[in-house]
């Protein structure tokens, strides 16, 4: 694997949104291009995305709100999975947030998503007590 991780351009959208898909991180009450729209605005330069020889096989957004770190939307395309591309875009991430200060990264999994909870207590995330809570202010 020939990889390369860089930063977010417009061009990459549809491939970005098709990778999503694939990953299965798509749900109705979410609408990729106003995520992709919405990120774009507020820290772009943590919107990252892996190639392979210039095809798109990963992404990762982190974002920095002053107090702590968040990830969202990191997914690996099936076929290139363990192969080191999650850990190279989350290394990335943690360097790019480290950067601008942030003592903490958080993130969230779903419960029922094992490779995933896996892959995170892999690179020394553990799992905080907390309950998680949401209310959305702008439907999609």
């Amino acid at each position: 694997m020939n990889l390369t991780v860089r930063r977010y351009q417009d061009r990459d959208k549809q491939a970005v949104i098709a990778l999503w898909e694939a990953c299965g991180l798509l749900r109705p009450w979410n609408d990729p291009e106003k995520d992709i729209a919405r990120k774009l605005t507020v820290q772009p330069e943590l919107f990252l995305v892996a190639e392979d020889d210039g095809r798109l096989v990963g992404t990762v957004m982190a974002g920095f709100d002053g107090h702590r770190g968040w990830i969202n939307y990191l997914a690996v395309s099936p076929g290139c999975r363990h192969q080191s591309c999650g850990t190279r875009l989350m290394q990335e991430a943690e360097r790019l947030l480290l950067a601008m200060g942030c003592p903490k990264l958080n993130l969230q999994v779903r419960v029922d998503n094992v490779d995933a909870n896996g892959f995170y207590r892999k690179l020394g995330y553990t799992e905080d007590k907390v309950i998680s809570f949401g209310k959305r202010l702008i439907p999609d």
